[in-house]
């Protein structure tokens, strides 16, 4: 099929032994790549009730047939597993410049299985693959692992992505990083590298897709930078990246603080998108073909942390470590990011842990002090969390296992074990709605809602309609996530222009229907993974304290409103009222590995 390899490369750990599989047309015609093939090998590969961090586990990396062309937002990968945060399905994607080398290699998906006995490296090419000895990175740090693995292997080419000292300790959201400071997020992808002593991953290669018109894919390539000229969208994020969202959270009333007890940050101008560039040498910072750069290369001036250079601060780690944590300084924002980079973790969580401990320790409910506001005191904390230990072993399970143990759950703020991003659904009602369908878990991304209701297209507190609103931007996410396409393009890439892709690069016409009948297969491939693996329909609410604790002029959501619109989710996705799609709790093509 064109804009495929047809091939999928699967690497034993165990016995470093590895083999090439014939991916068919009709699976790649059915799911197509990035999500949709990541989900189908998922279920045909990962037993049920794995444990997430055993052998069994796999570890799969996907591409889409978008990969390695010059569409600006197709600088992307996709890695997808069981997760060890949630015990539901994991996926999580990364930017940078990685996924062109990983698309040279010529294959489609690469998957993980077994475990090395002691720490290795993989270095992937189109003919073969070599593993090498990583008992001399084993501890060190993502930017000491990048530059090394970079110069062993040697090829000018090669891309690489590895995991931090928090991977090999297991930690459960621990990330897999690219780039220094491109990361492969949430869901503890990078634990499950961990567990199988995967402690980085080359590629490189000269294989090329073959696409079935290459003069339709240049001119749509064309006309998109010609779109994205003048975009005011476009204009915003050069300007100030993911930190402009600070301010328009707050003016909201949306922006999580004090550990999701506020919806605004009283000093939010100090960590906002404007103080960055007034503070800090920041310069915009962009993946392979993309004009949009929403990437801030921040130099820090001043200071303790005076000459930390990063990518970022982003705005969701501004939101975890500012917002929630209540720290006002943009430089000591920077630190803390950077500790999370070089030791693998996801900031969304991390910055969440620590919020909550801060809030804990205030109300005397734990044995271990830490005041809002504390950045040392934070990035203590972070360290020991990577380490796992004392406090930061019990945090390091994630904040399902950690509210349990401490007899915190009704503090908690988490759906499925994966917390929210930095938009408070009790004033963005889809919010709510979109935390708590996610497949991953409270996750903004799958649907990105917030955009309608922040910019005034939809009503932010209507509950009639939402449903219906959120499955139509899922719908549309869902296909990126299987061209693997980047969610900033969203207001610029259309239902007619992911046709368009599908197009140019497979050969294959869809109407919007044909492509919601796409969007579906992998939608209910998903939930039937979750069903496999235990989930019900409670595992969908949401934490108790957005029922009963109100922000702002005393905003909540109702559990009667959000039932309402949780049921009207399932019925427009074909679901009964438990969440289980047609055919139950089986799918086709499960089989055991």
């Amino acid at each position: 099929m064109k804009g495929f390899f047809g091939v999928l490369l699967r690497v034993n750990l165990t016995d470093q032994s590895y083999h090439s599989e014939e991916i068919p047309d009709e699976v790649l015609k059915t799911y197509f790549g990035g999500k949709g093939l990541g989900t189908y090998l998922m279920l045909k590969l990962i037993p049920a009730g794995v444990d997430p961090l055993g052998e069994e586990n796999r570890l799969i990396f996907t591409t889409g047939s978008a990969t390695d062309t010059k569409i600006p937002a197709s600088s992307r990968y996709g890695v997808f597993s069981k997760s060890p945060l949630t015990q539901f399905y994991g996926e999580s994607y990364s930017g940078g410049t990685v996924a062109p080398q990983l698309s040279r290699t010529g294959f489609d998906a690469i998957v993980f299985e077994g475990a090395s006995r002691s720490p290795v490296w993989a270095e992937i090419s189109p003919n073969k693959v070599v593993f090498h000895p990583a008992s001399h990175l084993w501890g060190k740090d993502t930017y000491f692992t990048q530059d090394t693995v970079l110069k062993e292997a040697g090829d000018p080419r090669a891309q690489v992505v590895v995991i931090g000292p928090a991977g090999e300790r297991l930690v459960r959201f621990a990330c897999i990083q690219n780039n220094y400071w491109r990361s492969a997020g949430r869901c503890g992808m990078g634990a499950v590298m961990g567990s199988k002593k995967l402690k980085a991953v080359v590629f490189y290669g000269d294989k090329k897709r073959e696409f079935a018109h290459e003069n339709l894919l240049n001119q749509y390539i064309k006309d998109l930078r010609n779109r994205g000229k003048d975009d005011p969208g476009v204009a915003a994020y050069r300007r100030l990246g993911t930190p402009q969202m600070v301010a328009a959270t707050n003016r909201a009333g949306v922006f999580p603080t004090r550990y999701w007890s506020k919806g605004t940050y009283d000093d939010w101008e100090k960590i906002s998108g404007e103080a960055l560039l007034e503070n800090l040498e920041v310069k915009p910072h962009a993946c392979t073909h993309c004009f949009i750069a929403c990437g801030r290369l921040s130099k820090v001036l001043k200071g303790r942390h005076k000459g930390l250079l990063i990518e970022g601060p982003d705005f969701e780690t501004i939101y975890a470590f500012g917002g929630l944590c209540l720290i006002d300084s943009l430089e000591e924002i920077a630190y803390l990011n950077d500790l999370c980079d070089r030791l693998g973790m996801d900031t969304i969580t991390t910055g969440n842990l620590v919020g909550f401990t801060m809030e804990a320790s205030e109300r005397g409910a734990v044995d271990f002090k830490l005041s809002y506001g504390d950045a040392q005191g934070a990035a203590e904390l972070v360290q020991a969390i990577a380490r796992k230990d004392g406090f930061g072993a019990i945090l390091a399970e994630g904040i399902k296992s950690a509210s349990v143990k401490l007899e915190l759950e009704d503090l908690a703020i988490h759906v499925k074990g994966l917390e929210p991003a930095a938009y408070d659904p009790r004033v963005l009602k889809g919010m709510a709605l979109a935390y708590g369908t996610s497949d991953r878990g409270a996750c903004h991304l799958r649907a990105t809602i917030y955009k309608p209701e922040l910019s005034g297209m939809a009503d932010p507190s209507a509950v009639e309609g939402k449903a219906e609103l959120l499955i139509d931007y899922e719908d549309r996410h869902t296909l990126f996530d299987t061209l693997v396409l980047c969610r900033f393009f969203r207001d610029l890439i259309p239902w007619e222009d992911i046709s368009t892709i599908y197009e140019a690069t497979t050969g294959l016409k869809f109407s919007k229907e044909d492509l919601k009948g796409i969007c579906s297969r992998i939608m209910d491939a998903t939930r039937k993974f979750n069903l496999r693996e235990g989930l019900t329909r409670k595992d969908d609410d949401l934490p108790p304290r957005f029922y009963t604790e109100p922000i702002g002029d005393g905003k909540v959501i109702k559990r009667d409103e959000y039932q309402v619109m949780l049921s009207q989710y399932y019925q427009l996705r074909g679901w009964d009222e438990e969440g289980i799609p047609p055919h139950g709790r089986s799918f086709g093509h499960e089989q055991k590995p």
